[in-house]
């Protein structure tokens, strides 16, 4: 869902937190926790990024670091007790909000809807990791995905 953009700035400031540590959150329950390098691969985030958003759900106490007993350089990063509790609000906003989405869609249609949106998700990721090219436009760096840079 993250990948058509349907996880809002507003659904996620309801839980007084960012776009990106909603996300980092959500990926962290789903997986039962991972690694910052696994958790940068899953979000497609550079680990600077990542790393400062873990470090900030750290300090709202949502996500702790644990180091592994047999190997003192791999840290995994997991939900707290809170943290938990926000990835289940999240959940449940959102499967509010995809039930509000499908309702508004003619029953005609809902199923053809649901049956495409896995190929749909499957191209899009497909397409940015096939064709994600580095353009710099305007004194700025863009990701292009097959439009001109003008």
């Amino acid at each position: 869902m993250k990948k058509l953009g349907l996880l809002q700035k507003a659904d996620a400031a309801c839980c007084g937190i960012t776009v990106a540590q909603c996300h980092t959150l959500v990926e962290i329950g789903r997986t039962n926790g991972l690694s910052l390098n696994e958790l940068s691969e899953a979000l497609t985030l550079d680990k600077s990024t990542m790393s400062r958003t873990v470090d900030n759900l750290v300090k709202t106490g949502l996500v702790e670091r644990q180091s592994d007993n047999e190997d003192r350089r791999y840290t995994k990063i997991t939900l707290t007790a809170e943290g938990t509790e926000m990835v289940k609000a999240i959940n449940s906003g959102m499967e509010e909000y995809f039930e509000r989405v499908l309702r508004s869609i003619p029953k005609e249609k809902c199923e053809a809807v649901i049956e495409i949106l896995p190929y749909l998700l499957t191209a899009v990721k497909n397409t940015e990791m096939g064709f994600a090219v580095r353009q710099v436009c305007s004194g700025t760096t863009q990701d292009k995905g097959g439009a001109n840079c003008e």
